[in-house]
């Protein structure tokens, strides 16, 4: 299947930009750009077949920039978009710039459509010479090697091996169930308090998966009232509802072929679930105010920090649903949890934020990597990353060191304990595996005073297996009650 071709649409309003971008989907593939500066740098990487370019924007007017870009990139066939039809600069920078066609504003969606596909079949035509041939050709291996490129980079950026965890750690047995999964095209659900990472694994997932080359979009489904959700995610006609001023195309078509990603699944009304349902079951939506249905084919990831199968119990979700999102089923363990995961995670959060923030910062002192360790951590990876961040803004040295963190690490701690200081009193100090395994001992020992010795909860509570927590309390010499065996 020969690659769609790009149109690329150049607008300093970002609403314009969206508008358009959901309206030129079809049949071609669209790049965006607020500005002449992103828009060469697009041109320098993308074989672009149609330029649609607003007359209108700062520090360079649409024909200024298309005629500059006629000396460098004559190919794509170029557009004005603009409301002004006596604008003397279109009028006599139609030559120069080599302009196709000017449109004007207000624009009608079927027309605007119907344009571009013509600059498009344009395009081919006048490519259609011996020197044109040659050129494409020339610039096929190049593009073929970037398009490549880019593929390898998210699929390296996105694998189960880049995100952080130790050998140990709960969170290496749900990234070993969802690489298993990924290969096969299941319903994936995912459950685990919120700032766990569950869009990050999400993505890995899709990214693994036979879908990899095609879009992964993301919806929040506790954001939006059941309309404006059904109208995102199904799309939805001009006038289907009161500010429904032009056709839209919903993520699962945009996403045809590839993987939706519903976050906050268990937010959802039950008149909302019904319609979900239907699409999952017939593979096709119905865009809001249409008559007609679409077939779609998606594969669905959907993600909650509820207890689905409690609220199913409760009625407030639909059991069929449930199951139809549930066939492969994912937990991702609290930070608190995965205590042996803090060093590392919190190193590689410093390591691109000083790299993000320009900071010539090293590392972290004794003093914080204890109160890190110690922290129970409510807001698990998201708030370990905003306080590093905020911690790297105040530290005008090289390390972090206590006097940086936020009040509340320092009053509290995993087990309601006052903060000694980083003197190395709960051992914080000495090799990374031995304090790790400090850590977990500490851990699994006051899970067991929580549960009372109950092994059941404990492994459920820590991610682990009932096996494998039995075998970490022998290691540890931990009796049921918490304390030291005798």
């Amino acid at each position: 299947m020969s690659e769609l071709p790009i149109v690329l649409v150049i607008d300093d309003e970002v609403r314009s930009l969206e508008t358009l971008e959901r309206v030129l989907i079809e049949d071609v593939r669209v790049l965006t750009a607020r500005g002449a500066a992103e828009a060469e740098a697009l041109l320098e990487k993308e074989m672009v077949r149609v330029i649609l370019c607003d007359q209108r924007m700062p520090g360079m007017s649409g024909v200024e920039f298309l005629t500059r870009v006629r000396e460098t990139w004559p190919d794509p066939v170029r557009m004005i978009l603009s409301g002004y039809t006596d604008s003397e600069d279109i009028i006599t920078g139609i030559n120069d710039a080599g302009i196709y066609q000017y449109i004007t504003k207000p624009w009608v969606p079927e027309e605007l459509i119907a344009t571009v596909s013509g600059a498009v079949q344009l395009f081919r035509l006048q490519t259609d010479s011996h020197i044109a041939s040659v050129e494409m050709k020339q610039a096929a291996g190049p593009l073929k090697k970037a398009v490549a490129n880019k593929k390898k980079a998210l699929k390296s950026r996105f694998s189960f091996a880049n995100i952080v965890h130790a050998p140990a750690s709960p969170l290496a047995e749900t990234c070993e169930l969802a690489s298993k999964c990924a290969a096969f095209d299941v319903s994936v659900l995912l459950t685990g308090e919120s700032g766990t990472g569950k869009e990050l694994l999400a993505r890995a997932i899709h990214y693994n998966s036979c879908r990899a080359d095609k879009p992964f979009v993301v919806e929040n489904c506790g954001a939006l009232p059941d309309e404006l959700l059904e109208s995102e995610l199904f799309g939805c006609k001009k006038g289907a509802f009161t500010g429904a001023y032009e056709d839209r195309i919903g993520l699962f078509e945009k996403a045809d072929g590839g993987t939706v990603f519903l976050d906050e699944i268990g937010e959802t009304s039950p008149a909302f679930q019904v319609k979900l349902l239907r699409v999952l079951q017939e593979g096709e939506i119905r865009p809001l105010g249409a008559r007609m249905t679409r077939k779609v084919d998606v594969r669905v990831i959907s993600a909650t920090n509820r207890n689905l199968e409690d609220e199913v119990r409760a009625r407030r979700f639909r059991r069929d649903l449930y199951y139809r999102l549930a066939t492969f089923p994912i937990h991702l363990p609290a930070l608190r949890d995965r205590p042996m995961d803090i060093p590392l995670l919190a190193e590689r959060i410093l390591r691109d934020t000083v790299e993000g923030f320009g900071r010539p910062i090293t590392g972290f002192s004794n003093a914080v990597a204890d109160v890190f360790a110690r922290y129970p951590w409510q807001g698990n990876v998201r708030e370990l990353q905003n306080e590093i961040q905020r911690m790297v803004v105040l530290c005008d040295g090289e390390r972090l060191e206590r006097e940086h963190l936020s009040p509340r690490l320092l009053d509290t701690n995993l087990h309601g304990e006052a903060v000694d200081g980083g003197n190395g009193a709960n051992g914080t100090t000495g090799p990374l595996k031995d304090q790790v395994e400090r850590l977990e001992r500490r851990v699994l020992a006051a899970a067991l005073k929580r549960h009372n010795g109950n092994i059941s909860r404990v492994a459920e509570e820590t991610g682990l297996s009932r096996v494998g927590l039995r075998g970490k309390l022998q290691r540890y010499n931990l009796a049921r009650n918490g304390n030291g065996a005798s």
